[in-house]
C-alpha cells in the first residue's frame, strides 16, 4: 500500500514558478511509476507528466512540455514537479499518482494510488 501527500501548491503570478512535492509512504514507493494529473474547475482530469520508478523516460503533456520538469528522489520517497513559466491556464488542483505497473500512461485508470491534491492558482 502506498500513500501520497502533495505539497507546494499556492498562488503565483503568471510567468512565475512553483515546485510541487509528492511524499510517498511505504517501502515499495521507490519501485512505483509516478506521475501528475490536474483538474481545473468544470474540466475533466488531465494528464500532466509521468515517469518510471527510476525517473527515466518522462512523458509530458504537450501543454506543459518545455515548462514542467519531473524528478524524484527515491532515497527520500519523494517526487517533484517543477513548474516554470506558469500561465492562468495552469490553474488547477494537481494530483500525484503512482502505479505498480511500469507505465508512463496518460490514462488515469493506470494509476492505483492518488494523493489528495494541491491547489495551484496562477494570477494574470
Amino acid at each position: 500500500q502506498v500513500q501520497l501527500v502533495e505539497s507546494g501548491g499556492g498562488l503565483v503570478q503568471a510567468g512565475g514558478s512553483l515546485r510541487l512535492s509528492c511524499a510517498g509512504s511505504g517501502r515499495t514507493f521507490s519501485s512505483h511509476a509516478m506521475g501528475w494529473f490536474r483538474q481545473a474547475p468544470g474540466k475533466e482530469r488531465e494528464f500532466v507528466a509521468a515517469s518510471s520508478w527510476s525517473g527515466s523516460w518522462p512523458n509530458y503533456a504537450d501543454s506543459v512540455k518545455g515548462r514542467f520538469t519531473m524528478s524524484r528522489d527515491n532515497a527520500k520517497n519523494t517526487g517533484y514537479l517543477q513548474m516554470d513559466s506558469l500561465t492562468p491556464e495552469d490553474t488547477a488542483v494537481y494530483y500525484c499518482v503512482a502505479s505498480t505497473a511500469a507505465t508512463t500512461s496518460m490514462s488515469p485508470e493506470r494509476y492505483s494510488y492518488w494523493g489528495q491534491g494541491t491547489q495551484v492558482t496562477v494570477a494574470s
